[in-house]
């Protein structure tokens, strides 16, 4: 037997629903003994994706028994409005700035280490060690795989609507609003460690010569030895990352 709610769905969390479901209430049958996170997830929505549910009005957690009748609303992360005291769907919030990326998002993984993010990348990483790595070390997984952030073992997790990687960086930055945390260009970004200072004399019969004059200021990498300084390609990160944040280093 099944009961019958009420749901709807707001902003980008109608990307997920069925196109005749967007932006409009629909009914959808459950099981009875089904939680409000079964029901949210059999519409096609990960539960990673929402912060917030209201049952009949009433803030709720993932664990609430849909009821015949309910009216459920279901809202993603609000970026301007403090929700807080409203908070019933985990213990801790979703904005932590440490990130393993999916096999498909090299790119945007490099790109939020460039920020200063501490992001795990491994183009060969299955499913399961993203899952077990997000667990044990409390990392956000971004993907753009929605099944795997239904499972159940995954507690922290963004979904990456865009297609590009320029864009992608800039929605993860929106979204989870990371410009306040970015420490740019301060991590490697082949090894994800964290840059060193070094002296120009200890690098320098290593420098290209027109680095080597024009170049006081260097950091390395004390997994993979890479040294950089502040050249073009800096300049070129710089100039993209320049509508993101507002403080860049000079």
């Amino acid at each position: 037997m099944s009961v019958v709610a009420t749901f709807r769905f707001y902003e980008e969390l109608n990307d997920f629903v069925a196109p005749a479901r967007r932006q409009r209430e629909f009914e959808l049958a459950c099981a009875r003994a089904a939680t409000v996170k079964n029901a949210i997830e059999s519409a096609g929505v990960p539960h990673t994706e929402v912060e917030l549910i209201l049952a009949n009005g009433e803030s709720v957690d993932f664990a609430y028994r849909v009821r015949d009748g309910d009216r459920i609303s279901v809202y993603p992360k609000f970026e301007a409005l403090d929700i807080r005291p409203l908070l019933r769907v985990r213990a801790q919030p979703l904005r932590e700035s440490r990130f393993t990326a999916d096999a498909h998002l090299g790119g945007l993984a490099r790109l939020l280490r460039m920020l200063g993010f501490d992001t795990l990348y491994d183009n060969a990483v299955t499913d399961d060690e993203l899952r077990r790595v997000a667990r044990n070390e409390g990392r956000i997984i971004l993907t753009r795989d929605r099944a795997l952030l239904m499972c159940r073992d995954v507690t922290h997790g963004c979904y990456v609507h865009a297609l590009k990687t320029e864009a992608q960086l800039r929605e993860v930055v929106e979204r989870l609003q990371l410009a306040g945390q970015a420490t740019p260009f301060t991590r490697c970004l082949h090894c994800n460690v964290v840059l060193l200072p070094i002296d120009k004399a200890l690098v320098h019969d290593a420098l290209p010569p027109r680095v080597a004059a024009s170049q006081t200021v260097f950091s390395h990498c004390p997994a993979c030895a890479r040294v950089f300084w502040p050249g073009d390609h800096y300049r070129r990160m710089r100039a993209m990352l320049g509508g993101l944040l507002a403080d860049l280093p000079v």
